[in-house]
């Protein structure tokens, strides 16, 4: 059975993993473009406003006014988190973004599991060459 670097699912799959999350860092810090990291940004800011759940009760007086009192504060949280959105926005030109930091912290992890792979396998191949000859000048 041929243990090689080329042949191992986990070796194949770290250097995916990489390239994948260097694009999708490239992307997320506006290294290319001003625009992608906007966009990135503006997509964080607003994923919550799409969230949403609907229930459905037979209706009457008390669950019509409840109802009621719920879309209108339904209504102003809406209306909080857009404000608070733009206050971020308008703040966001000084602020730090998290998203690339978590993204760089991320591909950092796993350029070292794919050096501490290769080092590891480049040990066990040299070992196993060792052993082999060893078995050769003894016999």
């Amino acid at each position: 059975m041929n243990h090689s670097i080329e042949n191992s699912l986990y070796h194949s799959f770290l250097r995916v993993a990489g390239c994948v999350l260097a694009l999708i860092l490239i992307f997320d810090s506006g290294l290319i473009s001003k625009t992608t990291s906007e966009l990135s940004n503006a997509t964080q800011l607003h994923m919550a406003n799409v969230v949403g759940v609907t229930v459905g009760v037979a209706p009457n007086d008390l669950n019509q006014l409840t109802a009621r009192i719920t879309e209108l504060e339904t209504e102003l949280s809406a209306k909080e988190r857009l404000i608070a959105v733009n206050l971020r926005d308008n703040s966001s030109a000084n602020g730090v973004d998290k998203s690339t930091f978590f993204l760089s912290a991320v591909l950092f992890i796993l350029l070292v599991l794919i050096v501490l792979n290769y080092a590891l396998d480049f040990r066990r191949n040299r070992n196993m060459n060792n052993s082999v000859s060893n078995n050769v000048i003894t016999a």
